[in-house]
């Protein structure tokens, strides 16, 4: 029989196994997966974005502790705040929820020219929850280009000073950047290799802005939608753009040797690519905005259905809690946030938008399935493999722990 001080040794060695595989199975799942939350207060339509249809500013907004609420039951670790308000921050108040906050794009030119008008926008949404909320990291303007192309001098400045506020208050935490539309500032996705930045906003914006994000160590923000590409390229198969991984559905970069399997993968690449042209292919980036519409008026858009939408949503939770990251960048994106998490009222004029809400504007859920953005659901539900070896090493610890020495 073993001496006591080597069954001493071996149990060591099988916690230090045990901590081994908790590790590995923590770091793996590095993205943080969130939830976009726009309530219809009139900020509203100055963030939305290309995807979304601009809310009705008459109806009445969701009380924010019932958002939290919801959010907590979906056990979502993090929110992105496309239009903040004091009192949906503080519904965060003493949460384990990261919360992004999106500043307005409407604020935006006098953020540039006035750094005071920056610290007054945080002593309203930030500095009175600060640190009992836990904010990670605020997005000046949402898709600003898109809707205002000469507003390029303007970012970075507006950046300049937010960050500065936050530095002379004394937070050092919260990271801050811009959000970008990726069909606006990408030449294309296919092959990932050959993506750029478009030319002028390249030299004019993205180079500095991107050694602005080093320096600060932020990230770059970008919403992708692969339906709104699915639409643009018909020959995009479908499948490919729902994370369906059926036989020959994929695409090979001939210049990296890369295999891509769904189109979200290729567009982020797309991303990575022209960030490395740029100079900076180690800025962790945010997907900021990701989603496909359940529903739309348009009656063109058959694929805009519930059906796709969960299988969108269904496909992309899946790979991102694999941790498999893309072809180019193993970690993944640092975070990836699904628009929306309640779909947006009637409009004033008696039609509806898309529809991209996971829930109804009521807060009942829109689909069968329960979607799980928690990445401690794939620890727990890891494959009978993992399970089997865990039950084993616990019943080895027993065994060295309880079972009597006998010696003679």
């Amino acid at each position: 029989m073993p001496s006591p001080e080597s069954r001493s040794a071996f149990l060591h060695l099988v916690l230090l196994f045990l901590v081994y595989l908790l590790h590995v199975g923590s770091s793996a799942a590095a993205t943080t997966i969130g939830i976009t939350y726009s309530s219809t207060s009139p900020d509203a339509t100055a963030n939305a974005t290309a995807a979304a249809n601009t809310t009705d500013t008459s109806a009445p907004s969701l009380p924010p502790d019932r958002v939290s609420a919801a959010v907590y039951a979906l056990k979502i670790p993090a929110v992105r705040i496309s239009d903040p308000t004091p009192n949906s921050v503080r519904a965060f108040l003493f949460s384990n929820t990261s919360l992004l906050l999106s500043i307005p794009n409407t604020l935006v030119p006098s953020l540039a020219k006035n750094r005071s008008v920056a610290t007054a926008w945080l002593f309203q949404n930030v500095i009175p929850f600060h640190p009992r909320a836990r904010i990670s990291a605020i997005s000046v303007g949402n898709s600003l280009l898109e809707s205002n192309p000469d507003a390029v001098d303007l970012l970075l400045p507006a950046i300049r000073n937010v960050d500065s506020s936050l530095r002379d208050l004394g937070i050092h935490h919260i990271s801050v950047s811009t959000t970008f539309s990726f069909v606006n500032i990408m030449t294309g996705a296919f092959p990932p290799s050959s993506a750029t930045f478009e030319k002028p906003l390249l030299e004019n914006l993205i180079r500095p802005l991107l050694d602005f994000l080093k320096s600060a160590n932020s990230s770059f923000m970008v919403n992708i939608y692969p339906y709104n590409l699915y639409r643009l390229k018909c020959e995009i198969p479908l499948g490919f753009a729902l994370f369906q991984n059926e036989a020959f559905m994929y695409r090979d970069d001939l210049v990296t040797g890369a295999r891509y399997w769904n189109l979200f993968d290729m567009m982020v690449d797309s991303v990575v690519a022209a960030m490395a042209v740029a100079g900076h292919e180690d800025v962790p980036i945010i997907v900021a905005e990701t989603g496909w519409p359940s529903s739309s008026p348009d009656k063109t858009e058959l694929d805009a259905n519930a059906d796709y939408a969960e299988m969108y949503i269904r496909g992309l939770l899946k790979h991102l809690r694999s941790a498999m990251g893309t072809p180019l960048r193993k970690e993944g994106v640092a975070e990836a946030y699904i628009y929306e998490l309640v779909d947006k009222e009637v409009k004033p004029s008696g039609d509806t938008g898309r529809s991209w809400g996971i829930l109804y504007p009521n807060l009942t859920r829109k689909y069968q399935h329960r979607l799980e953005f928690s990445c401690a659901y794939r620890l727990v539900h890891c494959g009978d493999t993992v399970v089997s070896l865990l039950l084993l090493i616990a019943f080895a610890i027993w065994m060295i722990c309880y079972v009597p020495v006998y010696t003679d």
